[in-house]
C-alpha cells in the first residue's frame, strides 16, 4: 500500500492523493489496464491507461509535461487519461512512496518561477512569469527548453525550497 498523486486528465480537476493497495486500484485510477512510465530522475513511475491512445482518451497535459521535462527523450510522446504517481518500483517488484519534496511540490502551494540560461554562460535569465502551482511551471519550463535546445532551464522556488534544473532537484 502506498500514497500516490492522481493527476487527472481534466487540468481544471486538482490533483488527487490516493491509497493504492492493488492492482485493482492503480486500473481504476486510470481506467483499464495499467502501463508504467518511469521518471528515474524524480524516482517515480507514473501509470497511465495502456489502451489510452487506442480509445482516444484526452490528453493529460500535466503528466505529459512533468514526463518531458525530466526525460527529454519523451519529447514527441504524450500520456493520456488520468494518470497515477507513486514511487518507483524497490527491489522486490513494489511501489514505493513517493520522494518527499516531489510530493510537497505537487500538492502543497508555492511559488515557482523559470530561469534560463545559454549553455556554457554563468549568468541566469529570470523568465517573467512566476506560477502559484508547481506542474503549471515544469509546462512553462518544458515549452521554453523545447522551443530553445540551446537553454538550460531552472525551477526555483521563490519561497523557499530546493531549485531545480534540467529536471535535477538541486540541494
Amino acid at each position: 500500500m502506498v500514497q500516490g498523486i492522481i493527476i487527472p486528465a481534466d487540468s481544471t480537476a486538482s490533483l488527487k492523493v490516493s491509497t493504492l493497495t492493488s492492482l485493482e486500484d492503480y486500473q481504476q485510477a486510470v481506467g483499464g489496464w495499467i502501463e508504467a512510465v518511469d521518471i528515474p530522475d524524480l524516482g517515480v513511475t507514473m501509470y497511465v491507461n495502456e489502451e489510452g491512445l487506442i480509445r482516444d482518451l484526452p490528453f493529460n497535459r500535466r503528466a505529459t509535461f512533468l514526463w518531458r521535462f525530466h526525460v527529454p527523450q519523451a519529447r514527441d510522446a504524450r500520456l493520456v487519461g488520468d494518470v497515477a504517481v507513486v514511487g518507483l518500483i524497490d527491489d522486490e517488484g513494489e511501489n514505493t512512496e513517493l520522494p518527499s519534496e516531489l510530493r510537497r511540490r505537487l500538492t502543497e502551494p508555492g511559488l515557482y518561477r523559470v530561469r534560463t540560461r545559454e549553455r556554457g554562460r554563468t549568468r541566469w535569465q529570470e523568465e517573467p512569469i512566476g506560477r502559484d502551482d508547481y506542474v503549471e511551471t515544469v509546462v512553462w519550463a518544458t515549452l521554453l527548453r523545447e522551443m530553445s535546445p540551446a537553454l538550460e532551464v531552472s525551477i526555483e522556488r521563490i519561497d523557499g525550497g530546493k531549485d531545480e534544473r534540467n529536471g535535477i532537484i538541486q540541494p
